[in-house]
């Protein structure tokens, strides 16, 4: 089962990039590359949506060859994007190319999630076929994704901050409060007031502390 903050990272990820026209027109013609070097230099959103749009569906298709079931393949690919994000500026051109960065990525956190989930390591030239999956879960997981997507692009700007910190930065509500010079009293009521409201729009999958 997927947890509560892999939800809501999946979720924010998706209503916090999205460029405008000009945006796309300014990026759209990046090289993988210069995507990168753009994220780890000035922290470009755009270039970031450009990125995600080019690999987060590769990713995803690369780890369901994997055997990785639905929900895992989703999961781990949000992940590898954060890292992206994060971690842009550990890429090096002169070692590899960002194709072989990204899916390097994803090879390390599949097996990651493999070891901690205590199952044998999978092996990364063996063809396997995916396994089976129910159409009416997907189609649950999918409708639920797009829910609490629109809930979250709905929120108040301040509100909707908060959530990409927390989730998308991982951020704790103190890192935050320091980040923006907000009291950390309000931080607090604030995230609390977000997550109320998502409450009331989307019922979710599951029961989950708040991120702390």
């Amino acid at each position: 089962m997927c947890d509560v903050g892999s939800v809501f990272r999946a979720a924010a990820l998706d209503a916090w990039w999205p460029c405008s026209q000009d945006g796309w027109a300014r990026v759209e013609s990046l090289t993988d590359v210069a995507c990168l070097e753009a994220i780890a230099s000035r922290r470009d959103r755009e270039a970031f949506a450009v990125l995600y749009r080019r690999f987060a569906p590769r990713v995803r298709a690369y780890l369901l060859k994997r055997n990785a079931d639905a929900a895992t393949a989703t999961d781990v690919t949000q992940d590898v994007m954060l890292t992206i994000w994060r971690k842009a500026d550990s890429f090096d051109s002169s070692r590899a190319s960002a194709a072989s960065w990204v899916f390097t990525i994803a090879r390390n956190r599949y097996i990651d999630k493999i070891r901690r989930r205590r199952r044998p390591e999978p092996d990364p030239e063996e063809s396997m076929v995916p396994s089976e999956r129910s159409p009416d879960r997907e189609v649950d997981a999918a409708r639920r994704h797009a829910e609490l997507r629109d809930a979250i692009a709905g929120l108040p700007t301040e509100q909707r901050d908060l959530i990409v910190m927390a989730y998308i930065e991982g951020r704790s509500q103190s890192d935050i409060a320091d980040a923006t010079g907000l009291p950390l009293g309000t931080v607090k009521s604030r995230f609390r007031l977000a997550m109320k409201k998502l409450r009331e729009r989307v019922a979710p999958p599951d029961s989950g502390r708040e991120h702390e």
